[in-house]
């Protein structure tokens, strides 16, 4: 049956929001997630400013803008899945609101805000020009947007050695019949550029983010898997006893290279995109 994204990733994160909000907020508070962290380096919020989170999950870059515009600045985090919003509201932050709404059609005045971001949210809007368009309209002159989205790494060795257990055990996972475009696009730096000045941005660039990020065990690895969006959607498929033979297998496949601390390789595009 041919699903819509809509329709396919709202109830997905909701499901698995808080697996999601303790995944990041493990990855952010070790320093990684080097391609979030950029996006607030981008944007240079500072006190007073007020900023929209588009697609902003569980909140993880919403409060922590909110406490640089600190005193007297406004983060409006904006998301299309309920159970991520339950969570970003759960720790209450006095200048952080969050509103359940589509990035294509934000309900904001023209000239709204003095920046905006997007951490890795771009990938799941099926019209990418609308949100684009939408985001440069709600923005003042000469506000930044930064924006990043994950892309395939060209080091993938321990990952594709994952990938391949995720293969054997796991259910083909979900995918929507609009996707096609926006993901073309955003996973190629040219072409992401040009959407943003097509959509009205005086600038645009986009820069490669690449990190290393060593995981102490086998086992804490695994555990990113089964709490990633993609895998544990596919996982809540299996049976308890389907589920455990995955996991077996995942870690004697990961235990089979050796003890000890395992590194991998994420790559991210970061889009800067000027009013």
């Amino acid at each position: 049956m041919a699903v819509k994204s809509k329709d396919l990733f709202p109830p997905i994160f909701s499901r698995h929001a808080r697996a999601y909000d303790r995944r990041l907020d493990q990855l952010m508070s070790r320093g990684e997630a080097r391609a979030r962290f950029r996006l607030l380096e981008l944007v240079d919020a500072r006190p007073g400013m007020r900023v929209i989170d588009l697609a902003c999950g569980p909140g993880n870059l919403t409060h922590r803008l909110a406490a640089a515009v600190a005193p007297g600045g406004e983060v409006v985090g904006v998301d299309l899945a309920p159970g991520m919003l339950e969570v970003a509201r759960s720790r209450a932050v006095a200048n952080a609101t969050f509103v359940l709404m589509d990035i294509e059609e934000l309900d904001f005045p023209d000239a709204s805000f003095d920046a905006a971001v997007c951490g890795h949210g771009l990938q799941f809007a099926p019209h990418l020009g609308r949100a684009l368009r939408e985001t440069r309209r709600v923005l003042r002159p000469a506000a930044q947007f930064a924006a990043s989205v994950p892309v395939q790494s060209t080091q993938r060795s321990m990952m594709d050695l994952l990938d391949a257990v995720v293969d054997r055990h796991l259910p083909p996972g979900p995918s929507a019949v609009d996707q096609d475009e926006t993901r073309r696009t955003v996973s190629d730096s040219d072409l992401f550029a040009q959407a943003a000045r097509a959509a009205g941005f005086t600038e645009a660039r986009v820069e490669v983010i690449e990190e290393k990020v060593v995981w102490q065990s086998a086992d804490e690895l695994v555990a990113l898997c089964t709490s990633w969006w993609d895998c544990a959607s596919r996982i809540e498929r299996l049976t308890d006893d389907q589920r455990a033979a995955f996991i077996d297998d995942a870690l004697d496949t990961l235990h089979s290279r050796g003890p000890g601390p395992i590194e991998t390789t994420s790559r991210s595009l970061v889009l800067l995109a000027t009013v």
